[in-house]
């Protein structure tokens, strides 16, 4: 019913939280800029729903019918990309600040988006339930 949005916006926090680390060591010698590349494991990890097997050990939930949503979402290390920096810096750290800044700007509106559609149609259910 809420299609791929609650598995986006749980990717979503994560990529806000890599990008939130690579701010936070910008001046850090030596750390390397990192991000997932959204729309591929947003894809991945639908295809891997659509194959979800019926349960899940996850926090002891089960999954009653296939088309229910899995327990969460993660990324894997070989899902997680170092970006290439524009201009490199003597001490080896690859953070741009301002690119960082804008892809968490960006990363939030989007985020966003998907959070007001599920609270839309949440509603909607709501509404349909109680009749009016």
């Amino acid at each position: 019913m809420l299609g791929i949005h609650p598995q986006a916006l749980l990717l979503r926090a994560q990529r806000a939280e890599l990008i939130s680390n690579n701010i936070a060591n910008a001046d850090t010698p030596g750390y390397k800029a990192r991000d997932i590349d959204f729309q591929s494991v947003l894809e991945s990890q639908t295809a891997r729903q659509t194959n979800a097997p019926r349960s899940l050990s996850t926090a002891g939930l089960r999954q009653t019918h296939p088309d229910h949503l899995s327990a969460s979402v993660t990324t894997t290390n070989n899902e997680t990309l170092y970006r290439t920096p524009t201009m490199p810096s003597l001490d080896g750290n690859s953070v741009d600040v301002q690119m960082e800044q804008t892809a968490f700007a960006e990363n939030t509106i989007q985020y966003l988006a998907s959070l007001r559609f599920v609270n839309g149609k949440i509603k909607g259910m709501m509404s349909a339930i109680k009749g009016e």
